[in-house]
């Protein structure tokens, strides 16, 4: 008399028992890149301006540059800044911790539909979120961007730069500068940055 297996996989072929294991994994993977997809777009909002710079420097469209100050000196912010911002130029770049863009142009069909779920609004409302106050400016150009700050009185510590890159039809651009400045010399550095933007970003 034989023994009974009380195992049922015991007179499964052996393809079906190799085959199920697989097939649970590739379900598990199905599932969690879809939950990375689900939220991976506007419809999930970064909750500050830095989560937005982690969420979308990596993706299809995008991208992100750092800028020093040493670099934005290289750039002749200071040239510019002899004829545009004087003093409050020269020194809002002392002021600067670190300054970053991020530009988006929609060249995918990934990233087409970022601009058809919200992309701008995304921003649009992080910044409520996060309670920047509009900076008045005089900045003037062929990308004219919308500027807000975050300051205690006169002190700014952050300035933060939304907008489009020209001649680009949905584009979005967005720069983050950090640091210690006044109001005024934030004013200065607003004035440059979309010449800087565009000689970063190659546009």
């Amino acid at each position: 008399m034989h023994a009974l297996d009380p195992s049922p996989t015991s007179h499964r072929p052996l393809g079906i028992r190799i085959a199920l294991p697989l097939l649970a994994f590739a379900v598990v993977l199905a599932l969690l890149s879809g939950c990375r997809a689900s939220g991976g777009g506007p419809s999930t909002p970064a909750r500050n301006v830095a989560a937005f710079f982690a969420k979308y420097r990596d993706r299809p469209g995008f991208r992100t540059t750092e800028w020093s100050a040493d670099f934005l000196q290289r750039l002749a912010l200071v040239r510019v800044g002899k004829l545009l911002g004087g003093n409050d130029l020269t020194n809002a770049i002392t002021g600067i911790r670190t300054a970053r863009v991020m530009t988006f142009l929609p060249t995918t069909g990934s990233a087409q539909s970022l601009v058809r779920e919200g992309l701008n609004s995304e921003v649009s409302g992080l910044l409520q979120a996060e309670r920047y106050t509009s900076l008045a400016n005089s900045a003037t150009g062929a990308a004219p961007y919308q500027y807000v700050v975050k300051a205690n009185g006169d002190q700014v510590s952050e300035l933060v730069a939304t907008g489009t890159m020209p001649d680009a039809l949905g584009s979005f651009v967005l720069v983050q500068v950090q640091g210690n400045f006044t109001r005024a010399q934030a004013d200065a550095l607003s004035q440059v940055l979309p010449e800087v933007v565009q000689q970063t970003a190659g546009n």
